[in-house]
């Protein structure tokens, strides 16, 4: 891929719609730890860092609206060098924890929280190098 200072070097990156964008780049970035890396506007976009990772903060518009109460549309999987310190800042800026930290047969220790706007984000933690076979993982590459 070429480079292009105007967007995220990720491969991959969602882009999650938010009632307030100034609200929501502060929150992310003291509950998650997450930095602003380009503001578009006052408040209608953010482009955000999350370790090699990226994501788009983005105002309501048109058909454009964040989560409804009650339903789960999508979740954001986001790995992190420690799920239980990760988890309890996350806990004192607010996050609602959906499930708090385990350890999971195939290596990683995860929770769950849902953000200020309803979004879902899984935080995990590489424990071990596991062969998913062991797990019950079937490769396919």
């Amino acid at each position: 891929m070429k480079a292009n200072r105007s967007m995220p070097a990720a491969a991959v990156v969602p882009i999650l719609t938010y009632p307030d964008v100034r609200e929501a780049v502060a929150w992310l970035s003291a509950a998650f730890g997450f930095a602003e890396r380009i503001r578009i506007g006052e408040n209608h976009r953010a482009q955000m860092r999350c370790g090699d990772g990226a994501l788009i903060v983005a105002d309501v518009a048109k058909d454009r609206r964040p989560p409804r109460p009650g339903e789960v549309t999508h979740a954001v999987m986001v790995r992190v060098d420690d799920v239980r310190a990760h988890c309890e800042k996350a806990r004192a800026h607010g996050a609602r924890i959906l499930l708090e930290p385990v350890d999971f047969e195939f290596g990683e220790r995860q929770y769950q929280a849902e953000d200020l706007a309803g979004h879902h984000w899984t935080f995990s933690e590489t424990l071990d190098d596991v062969a998913p076979e062991t797990w019950g993982g079937e490769p396919v590459i």
